[in-house]
């Protein structure tokens, strides 16, 4: 009898080893298998890089504006990302400024510092700690490169996003040679009109160049626009040019193959006067309206 129930008792535990061993398999198996499912199915797909900027290009956390021109040229070409500081200092650096971080995120040096109306181009877009970082690029001709020593990266927070077809040429892009549209500068009145036919689009004050660095004066056709422009001094064979260190220039139109563009100044507020380096300078809003407005090949009469 003692033999008898000693072999029921190892029995019993047996079977209640069998039966823990079943439970713990069969919890298992359901706890990977659910985790499979939701790891193929997340409840949120990520549209940024997170942490370390990708290759691919930058996908806008809502839908940004398009500067639509009316450019004959632009009409099927695909959209380029830029972003305008709309939250940084004033022209005087007064206020707080834009910081440019020379990786995404707070805790990274600090390289520049924004004013409003700088128009930058983005080349790849970051989630950092919650944050939208904006990669800027410098992919234009530049005439002192050295003084880009670090990588941009620029918080979401304080910015436009804004899309556009990016740079324009009477070379590399078709465009309507009979256009009826013309800009007039008028170096004596400081004063710049857009006449489309004999209609009256704009008339603004402007800034032409100092007497040691005039705006030529002639008829021109624009041949080249570009949003952004990274404008760098002193310029060669001028005496007394002085240093200056512009990135983002606003809206730019080229109408002479020295260099004379009618663009946003974001660095003053002088208009009505003469102040640039040979350029015609306009308050960013208006050089913006501008832009968006005139074509490739638009007539420019500089008057004195």
């Amino acid at each position: 009898m003692a033999t008898s129930d000693q072999t029921r008792k190892v029995l019993t535990w047996l079977i209640g080893v069998a039966i823990l061993v079943f439970i713990v398999v069969i919890t298992f198996k359901f706890s990977f298998f659910t985790e499979v499912e939701v790891s193929k199915n997340p409840t949120t797909e990520p549209h940024f890089t997170t942490d370390v900027a990708s290759t691919t290009p930058p996908t806008p956390p809502e839908e940004a504006p398009i500067a639509s021109s009316s450019d004959s040229a632009s009409a099927t070409l695909p959209l380029i990302t830029y972003i305008e500081v709309t939250d940084g200092c004033d022209i005087h650096f007064g206020g707080e400024c834009l910081l440019v971080r020379s990786g995404p995120g707070t805790t990274s040096p600090i390289v520049a510092k924004l004013r409003n109306n700088q128009v930058l181009k983005v080349v790849d877009t970051v989630l950092k700690d919650g944050t939208t970082w904006y990669k800027i690029v410098f992919d234009e001709w530049l005439r002192f490169p050295e003084r880009v020593k670090d990588d941009w990266y620029v918080s979401a927070d304080f910015v436009e996003q804004v899309k556009d077809v990016g740079n324009l040429t009477t070379w590399d892009n078709s465009y309507a040679t009979n256009t009826k549209k013309k800009i007039i500068v008028d170096r004596t009145k400081q004063t710049l009109q857009a006449y489309d036919g004999d209609t009256l689009f704009m008339e603004v004050t402007v800034s032409t160049g100092l007497k040691a660095t005039p705006t030529p004066s002639g008829t021109f056709d624009v041949f080249k626009k570009m949003p952004s422009r990274y404008m760098q001094g002193p310029l060669p064979n001028i005496a007394g040019n002085q240093y200056y260190d512009l990135p983002g220039v606003p809206w730019n139109l080229y109408f002479t193959e020295g260099g004379a563009v009618i663009h946003g100044a974001y660095w003053h507020d002088n208009f009505g006067k003469r102040y640039s380096h040979g350029c015609v300078n306009l308050r960013p809003a208006d050089a913006k309206k501008l832009y968006l407005w005139a074509d490739l090949g638009t007539v420019v009469d500089i008057q004195n």
